[in-house]
This record gives C-alpha cells, sequence and structure tokens, in this order.
C-alpha cells in the first residue's frame, strides 16, 4: 500500500474525478433497475438505491450519491442526504430482508444533511431507526466506503457484517474542517486535526472499527478505475460468498456483537488487510 499522510488521503477521498456509486453499479453489476421514495414524504437523489443482479445472484444496492456536475451536484445537495434519503433506504432493506437478497451499501458522503427542514422531518430519528435496524437484519450486509464517511450520516448505511474502505477513503464522526473549528475554533488547522483523528483506513483497521482495507491503484481509485473496480469486485464477491455460508440468526447476533463491542480495548489476533 503507499504510505500517505492522513491529510493526503483525505484530500484524495474528495477527488472530483474519484469512482461515485453509479460507477460502480455501472462496472460491477447488471440488471440494475433504481427505485425511488420513502413513500412517506417524497424522494431524495442524494441516496441511490434498487435491485441488480451480482454475478446473477439478486442483490440490493444502496449508497449516497454525490454527482459528477455542478447540476448533478446541486440536485444531489452534494451527497448529503434529508431523512428521505435515509428513509427509501431502510424501505429497501426491508424489501431486501422479505425476499432475502443481500444489502451492499456504497458510501461517499461528508454528512446528513443539517438543514433546518431536515431536522423538522426527522433527520436524527431515521438515522437512528436504520442504526436499529440494519443491526438485526437476518440477510448478508456489506458496507463499502469509497470516499469520504463522515458522522451518522456515513453511519446510517454501514452497520454492516463487513465494513470494507478503500484504501484512500476517510471515515470518522466529522470533517477535519469541523474538528478543527470545534476543537480549536480554527478550521484552517484541519490537516493537524487529520492525523488526531485517525481517520484512515489503516488506522480504523487497526482499531477494528472496520473489516478490511481495498488496495487503489498508485494515486488513487480516479487514476485507473477499471483496476480499481476489479479489486473491489474480487473483495466483494469474497466476503459475500463467506457471509453467505451462515444462517440468518448467525449474521444478526454477530453483526449486532461486533458493534457493540467498538471501543472496548484492542486485544490479541488484529484483522489482516485485504
Amino acid at each position: 500500500m503507499n504510505i500517505r499522510t492522513a491529510a493526503e488521503r483525505v484530500a484524495i477521498a474528495r477527488h472530483p474525478q474519484r469512482p461515485h456509486i453509479t460507477d460502480y453499479i455501472q462496472a460491477l453489476f447488471t440488471d440494475f433497475f433504481e427505485q425511488r421514495g420513502d413513500r412517506l414524504c417524497g424522494e431524495d437523489p442524494a441516496v441511490l438505491g434498487g435491485i441488480a443482479l451480482y454475478h446473477g445472484r439478486p442483490v440490493t444496492i444502496v449508497g449516497t450519491r454525490k454527482g459528477k456536475t455542478l447540476e448533478e451536484n446541486l440536485q444531489c445537495n452534494f451527497g448529503m442526504p434529508n431523512p428521505e434519503g435515509y428513509r427509501k433506504a431502510l424501505r429497501l432493506m426491508r424489501q431486501a430482508e422479505k425476499f432475502r437478497r443481500p444489502v451492499i451499501t456504497f458510501i461517499d458522503t461528508s454528512g446528513a444533511y443539517p438543514g433546518l427542514g431536515a431536522e423538522e422531518r426527522g433527520q436524527g430519528e431515521a438515522i437512528a431507526r436504520n442504526l436499529m435496524e440494519m443491526s438485526r437484519l437476518t440477510v448478508p450486509v456489506i458496507a463499502v466506503i469509497t470516499g469520504e464517511g463522515n458522522s451518522g450520516g456515513a453511519l446510517a448505511l454501514a452497520v454492516a457484517d463487513r465494513v470494507l474502505m478503500l484504501e484512500n477513503a476517510v471515515y470518522a464522526i466529522l470533517s477535519p474542517e469541523g474538528f478543527a473549528s470545534i476543537l480549536w475554533k480554527d478550521a484552517a488547522r484541519h490537516g493537524e486535526a487529520c492525523e488526531l483523528m485517525h481517520l484512515t483506513a489503516p488506522d480504523l483497521l487497526r482499531m477494528q472499527v472496520i473489516d478490511g482495507v481495498i488496495p487503489e491503484p498508485a494515486g488513487g481509485a480516479h487514476t485507473a478505475p477499471t483496476a480499481a473496480m476489479r479489486t473491489v469486485d474480487r473483495c466483494l464477491y469474497r466476503h459475500l460468498a463467506e457471509l453467505s455460508k451462515e444462517s440468518g440468526a448467525t449474521l444478526a447476533a454477530a453483526r449486532y456483537q461486533k458493534f457493540r463491542r467498538m471501543g472496548a480495548p484492542i486485544q490479541s489476533g488484529q484483522k489482516e488487510e485485504l
């Protein structure tokens, strides 16, 4: 793996040409059928979800969507979901549970949208309900953090049996700028915050917050997207095959205990990188 500073990884994770969820769907899945709306309030383009075939097997795909052009960025709220997006995701995951389809999520968001309207419509409740419901799904759940994974907005799609991160992705409680603003009242110290937050994939693997690191081409996934997709595909296929051997009750119990253990002292026998 390339050795980079935390700040460099944050910059790569935010690169505008980095593969997005639509690229992963196009490269790794077939027969994708998008489903829209939360059946309660409306549609949120910041969350993309639907049904597809993965190596011939039906799966449910859910993930955050930032968009590639300025027009798409604005339409997708720069990848910051409203409660409608999380409720749509939950609707699709419940559907996956009913029809016994594995769930695969792709996460790249600076966080849930913090606007007044989102709070009025129950942003906190929507995120909390996703955490609760995902913890007890009895189908395999794999989360892939492809870029940024910040705050509860990311965690709402990451209560998974396997949480995988691309080598240059980041995963944290908030952005480095937000961290620096709170701790030092100076967002300009975000580089220093990157190091203190332990938000890189190697850091999180060592702390057993994630289950694997997916290597990227030199320079980042955007420099050789085809090669990056092949690596992601191999990792997804292997983990899905392993999880599919377990019973639904075993999956749900192990997932619950996995997240309950987070924050406890790290024991010997740490997980290895992919």
